[in-house]
């Protein structure tokens, strides 16, 4: 048995959490009303939903929103569209917060550093449909401001919303510009926790700015980066469906026709809630599958995963 007086004080200490508790109160009620109980909705899935007749006796169709889904003629257009944007995101996106980290920490002037922050800051504050207007100001074809000035100097415009080429690389430009400053906040949170003592004794080893980053810098980062890479990779087929929606136009659909943009046109528009779910499931799954996989690839590596 405890000795009384430790009896005594457990009330006090659950009292003294209170304050605690009833902070994270409103973040747990988010999670438990907007992500765990709409998802007993995802029976719809496996229905022919009717709104009338609600989930509960809606007709059940077993698997042939998935049928349809993997029969259809477009779906491996839209699978080597998604993969390929993701594939480019992580490649060329992801990195770019890092790179940015790394090259930020080394600038030793204070007041310089936080103005860089604050103008790389500022872009992840606009919404899409202003970074998309803006590139349909300066690029259109006819009335674009650039396109203009490079017609008034004997060039050739550029062709950049009307042709497919360009589609991915802006798309991938466009992510690295206004997310790249955000992004890089939670490495440089991790770059604050270094012991600036290490890089003095690297200096005083002879070590030059490289060794430095080589050797102190993108140790401390390695497991930060793990684990933002696995979450990352859940993320696959998720592309963002406002910007690739505002992106998209006739000329482009053939590179930039994604599951989301699909879902919407053939789901959404046309009221068909169950085979839109269908095509949820189907994303989420190839997401979870993958966090698993890289999951236990980080653990054989040594690594301490997400879980």
């Amino acid at each position: 048995m405890l000795p009384e007086g430790a009896r005594s004080r457990r009330p006090l200490q659950w009292k003294r959490g209170i304050p605690m508790y009833l902070m994270i109160l409103p973040g747990f009620l988010f999670f438990v009303i907007f992500k765990y109980i709409p998802m007993g909705g995802l029976v719809i899935a496996f229905q022919e939903y009717d709104p009338f007749e609600g989930f509960l006796h809606s007709a059940w169709i077993g698997f042939d929103n998935f049928q349809r889904l993997f029969t259809d003629p477009d779906f491996w257009t839209l699978l080597r569209n998604t993969l390929m944007l993701s594939g480019l995101n992580l490649f060329l996106f992801f990195p770019a917060p890092i790179l940015f980290a790394i090259l930020l920490n080394e600038v030793s002037r204070a007041w310089f550093r936080r103005t860089v922050q604050t103008i790389i800051y500022l872009p992840h504050f606009l919404s899409w449909v202003i970074v998309v207007s803006i590139t349909v100001v300066l690029f259109a074809t006819q009335e674009g401001g650039i396109n203009k000035l490079l017609d008034s100097w004997g060039f050739a415009r550029i062709e950049l919303l009307t042709n497919a080429d360009y589609f991915r690389f802006l798309y991938v430009s466009q992510n690295i510009w206004k997310e790249t400053g955000w992004n890089a906040i939670i490495f440089l949170a991790a770059l604050a926790a270094v012991d600036p003592t290490l890089y003095e004794a690297a200096v005083v080893d002879g070590a030059n700015r490289w060794k430095q980053v080589w050797h102190i810098t993108l140790p401390a980062l390695k497991s930060t980066i793990v684990i933002l890479f696995i979450l990352r990779l859940g993320q696959v087929m998720e592309l963002g469906f406002e910007h690739v929606l505002l992106l998209q136009n006739p000329v482009n659909l053939e590179v930039a026709d994604v599951f989301d943009t699909y879902v919407y046109r053939n789901g959404v528009l046309q009221g068909n809630f169950s085979y839109s779910t269908a095509v949820g499931i189907f994303k989420s799954a190839i997401g979870l599958v993958l966090i698993l996989l890289a999951n236990r690839m980080a653990k054989a590596f040594g690594q301490e995963g997400v879980y």
